[in-house]
């Protein structure tokens, strides 16, 4: 901004001149007062230039709607919602969405720089303001075969992008805890560079906690419990409440938030589908479901506006207040929060539910084709057990936490699984995908629900190699062969027959497609599973497979590698009672 500028907006400021947009007639949300008033919002060059009684070139009537600072979500990986920025910025911003906090670690496992550079490239062409982090594990753990390996050196050039607020959730913790040279080093480019550290720890408490925190890391979106919430706050962390398609923690982490506390707390998704999207809205639904359980309005618009805004020390937004970036939404209420209309940088960009700006994409080729396995048959899912009673990954519903549970199972007579309907076991298998390394691990999953059939994906966090539940070898197989002619992304199988697919093929895990074409692809999906593999109706049968080799999330998951025990971070065998270090 040169002089001149800086000079219009104060004169429209003082009232010397009319503004370019006044919003009139609506009752304005203060949240760092927390009044609300009926004044007029005056709009100059894309900021908010006043707030009081003014007059504008052009004038919108509120009709005493409520006016909010636009709804920034604090923490998401657009790749999970298996559509690319573009199209999440068409699918968000109708909902009041204005800044999201976006860690592209999914692409970024697969493609490396080359990914981010994708996402940061495509993020330009959404009136969304789609800021990210760097992430900070590539891959998670050194535990599974990735797309790419990104190291501290790796790191130096894009942290200084502007574009990226910090490091991405840093969920090697123990590294970090135990003072590992690499994860050390990581660290420090992002804290020399004076940039934001996103953390990721569930689990971790007292000194250990204290240890993480220390090292710079500011968040956590993976409290489950209010004991974890309490312990974060207390260390200064912000928390940040989640409410996915996967792991629904809000309504149970609202119990713990206090006039106090409230202002250390802000609101994610964290991964959220277009099915989500379109039942339940975003930050909307959110706000929604805080006021339903208890928490004053204001409180709730705290958490999804200027909490979220000062964590991530973007002081030019989160408020309706003089220089800030006139991100503005009007809602008809404070109960429903049914947005009504959506202003970015001080453009109408929404409408009623409808995103006006001309939706454009950018190239995908940089990023296609990235799905090769080797030497891989039906035979190698074979187990070869020497005993039935065997370790197993059960799933948990209404998250993405896991159980290791010992069971007894039947094998045949050379030691294969043997999948019996009374048992709701069955077999998983994670094949890797990036690199024809021929990696490939067969492990049992419990609560799935299986009954029939096969399931298989290239969305697989984080590494997304493949993964495959089932329980038949015959249909595992033809399922991941399968996705390796599709190049990625989702497919249902019984018996030879493909039930339902879905082709992923911006680095198998993110569509070329629109929000809608993916939306009838996973009610496809869905009632395949359901109706006809007969899945767990408690779990969600995609994004709760996709979470399974996911070796920092407790308690037990598999990578490519093998069985992995969280709680121990060694890996240990299918067979009960022995384990490898």
């Amino acid at each position: 901004m040169d002089k001149e500028g800086l000079k219009r907006r104060l004169d429209v400021s003082a009232g010397r001149i009319k503004a370019d947009v006044v919003i009139k007639n609506g009752k304005v949300v203060n949240v760092f007062s927390g009044k609300i008033q009926e004044l007029s919002v005056a709009v100059c060059d894309g900021v908010i230039a006043g707030v009081g009684d003014y007059e504008g070139e052009e004038v919108v009537d509120a009709h005493g709607c409520y006016v909010l600072p636009g709804l920034m979500e604090s923490h998401i990986h657009i790749e999970s919602s298996f559509v690319t920025p573009e199209e999440v910025g068409r699918l968000l911003v109708p909902h009041g969405t204005t800044t999201i906090i976006a860690d592209p670690h999914e692409i970024v496992n697969v493609a490396g720089i080359r990914g981010l550079n994708y996402m940061l490239d495509a993020a330009e062409n959404t009136a969304l303001d789609i800021k990210f982090m760097l992430p900070s594990c590539v891959p998670s753990t050194p535990y599974e075969h990735s797309g790419a390996v990104i190291d501290a050196a790796d790191m130096e050039k894009p942290i200084l992008d502007e574009r990226i607020l910090g490091l991405g959730e840093f969920m090697n913790f123990n590294g970090v805890i135990n003072g590992n040279d690499g994860e050390l080093d990581k660290l420090l480019v992002a804290l020399n560079a004076g940039k934001f550290i996103d953390g990721h720890c569930p689990g971790v408490s007292g000194k250990a906690l204290n240890a993480y925190t220390m090292a710079g890391v500011g968040t956590d979106h993976e409290c489950s419990t209010l004991e974890e919430m309490e312990e974060r706050i207390n260390n200064g962390m912000y928390v940040q409440i989640r409410q996915g398609s996967a792991c629904h923690d809000l309504r149970k982490l609202i119990k713990g938030i206090t006039p106090v506390n409230s202002r250390r707390c802000v609101l994610c998704s964290d991964d959220r589908q277009p099915k989500t999207i379109f039942e339940e809205g975003h930050l909307d639904g959110h706000l929604r479901l805080c006021v339903k359980e208890g928490i004053d309005p204001v409180t709730a618009i705290q958490m999804a506006t200027i909490n979220a805004a000062e964590c991530y020390h973007l002081w030019d937004r989160g408020a309706i207040a003089p220089g800030r970036r006139a991100d503005l939404i009007l809602v008809d209420n404070l109960e429903d929060f049914s947005v009504q209309a959506v202003w970015i940088q001080g453009r109408l960009v929404a409408r009623k539910g409808e995103y006006l700006p001309e939706v454009k994409r950018k190239d995908i080729s940089a990023v296609a084709g990235s799905v090769t396995i080797k030497d891989f048959s039906a035979k190698r899912l074979k187990m070869n057990l020497k005993t039935p009673r065997v370790n197993v990954i059960e799933v948990l519903p209404g998250g993405i936490v896991t159980r290791k549970t010992a069971e007894t199972v039947e094998l045949d007579s050379e030691g294969d699984f043997v999948y019996n309907p009374e048992h709701d076991i069955c077999k998983l298998a994670v094949v890797e995908r990036h690199h024809n390394t021929g990696c490939l691990s067969v492990g049992l999953l419990k609560g799935y629900g299986i009954r029939k059939g096969a399931v298989a994906l290239t969305v697989n966090h984080d590494s997304h190699n493949i993964i495959a539940a089932g329980t038949r070898n015959e249909d595992i197989a033809f399922a991941i062969e399968t996705l390796a002619k599709q190049q990625g992304g989702v497919v249902l199988v019984d018996q030879g027959r493909i039930l339902a697919d879905m082709p992923l093929p911006v680095g198998g895990i993110m569509s070329d497609q629109t929000a809608d074409w993916v939306d009838a692809k996973l009610v496809d999906i869905h009632k395949a599973a359901y109706e006809e593999l007969k899945v767990n109706p408690d779990v969600e049968p995609l994004m709760t497979l996709c979470f399974m080799a996911l070796p920092v999330i407790p308690e037990i998951k598999m990578t490519d590698m093998g069985l992995f025990d969280v709680s121990r971070f060694a890996f240990i065998p299918v067979e009960a009672g022995g384990l490898i270090v």
